[in-house]
């Protein structure tokens, strides 16, 4: 149940950082508010998982899940431009979350 929490917290993770781009400096109500509601489910699903994963095998799965989702997300929104070497930089990172999956 905790690897589910815990991908589940890394997709959080990119709708946070994602909704943050859009608040303005907090400024525009429904980014902000999706900004918080899944900063702080995200965080509760970490802390959650961290009770039975390894902090460092967490930790870094939740940040390499977020951090491919968020820059999936921005260059297929046109937010950020799209390159071969991003795309097999964040295959790298993916390849590198399961890989300490596969190694815990």
């Amino acid at each position: 149940m905790s690897w589910i929490v815990l991908i589940v917290s890394g997709v959080l993770e990119a709708v946070w950082a994602t909704a943050l781009s859009r608040t303005d400096g907090f400024t525009r109500l429904w980014p902000s508010v999706v900004f918080g509601v899944a900063l702080v489910a995200s965080m509760g699903g970490l802390a959650y998982a961290l009770r039975t994963i390894p902090v460092g095998t967490g930790y870094a799965i939740w940040v390499g899940i977020g951090t491919a989702l968020t820059v999936i997300y921005a260059m297929a929104t046109g937010a950020e431009s799209f390159s071969v070497v991003k795309a097999l930089l964040i295959l790298g990172i993916v390849g590198c979350v399961v890989g300490l999956k596969l190694a815990h």
